[in-house]
């Protein structure tokens, strides 16, 4: 036995097609006993039905302990609040409690009018709604609509004094960007595990793109890896998996035993990788 623990992020699918090969990550992935899986939240609320829809049925139909995403954005608390209240009576006792990002082409957040204007606040109305357990974000790099790394700290402190009991972070590539963060963390006084995001690389030039937008570094060696590999399937999640187990064991090296995997509803990177940390598989894959 490694130690290890885990959980995945999947997101709701949009077409009969996705939300097979999202059941089918489900079946393989529930072998490896995750400690809990989440499910994304689109910005503006534009995944809110496919979301619930997906968390009950892994409620209802599987042993896992699901966690739904749930934002501040284009919702206001009492829309916010009847979503909570409904997961809270389909047994979901697991939030994963974001502010949220703008919708597509409407510039920097805003928060609405009569909504909650923060994480913090998202945080503080859920536990008066429900006794949830409650995981936010962190951002070892910072957010990009932080002013400095400090004022990130400070803003998780908000959250964590509002009632968070754990924190997930942005993904990363550079072992030293998560400790140091980790570090800053414990020298603020927050108590609770700051669990890193790992995100196994499957299309370069995608990760790039998104990268800008959320503020996540990739270091030149990570672009010089998967050089000429744009069109080769094959090697590509062979380069990936090494990559996401390289900075697992870096990690591990440090004392981390529990990471956060984003799996893009696929199954094949995320068991592997967990396999070689020595995650094993409690029965046979579904």
């Amino acid at each position: 036995m490694s130690g290890i623990q885990v959980s995945f992020e999947f997101f709701p699918p949009r077409t009969p097609e996705m939300e097979a090969s999202l059941w089918r990550a489900v079946g393989r992935l529930e072998g490896l006993a995750p400690r809990f899986v989440s499910v994304t939240y689109g910005a503006g609320g534009s995944t809110r039905e496919r979301t619930h829809n997906t968390v009950t049925r892994l409620r209802n139909e599987t042993g896992l302990e699901p966690a739904a995403h749930l934002t501040c954005v284009a919702a206001s608390r009492a829309e916010v609040d009847e979503v909570a209240r409904r997961y809270a009576a389909a047994g979901v006792h697991h939030i994963v409690a974001l502010r949220g990002d703008a919708p597509e082409g409407q510039g920097r957040y805003s928060p609405h009018p009569e909504g909650y204007a923060n994480a913090a606040e998202l945080v503080a109305g859920l536990k008066k709604i429900a006794d949830f357990e409650i995981s936010v974000a962190a951002h070892p790099e910072g957010h990009p609509d932080s002013p400095s790394l400090d004022a990130d700290i400070d803003n998780l402190a908000r959250k964590v004094d509002a009632g968070a009991t754990r924190a997930i972070t942005q993904y990363f590539f550079d072992p030293v960007v998560y400790l140091r963060f980790r570090d800053r963390v414990a020298a603020r006084g927050l108590k609770i595990p700051v669990v890193p995001g790992i995100l196994p690389v499957t299309n370069f030039k995608t990760l790039v793109k998104f990268s800008a937008a959320c503020g996540a570094s990739v270091p030149a060696w990570l672009a010089e890896r998967f050089a000429g590999l744009d069109d080769d399937p094959e090697i590509r999640p062979l380069v990936a998996s090494a990559i996401a187990v390289e900075l697992c064991r870096a990690l591990e090296r440090e004392g981390v035993r529990e990471f956060h995997f984003y799996t893009l509803n696929r199954a094949e990177l995320t068991t592997a990788i967990c396999r070689v940390l020595g995650v094993a598989e409690t029965r046979a894959a579904a």
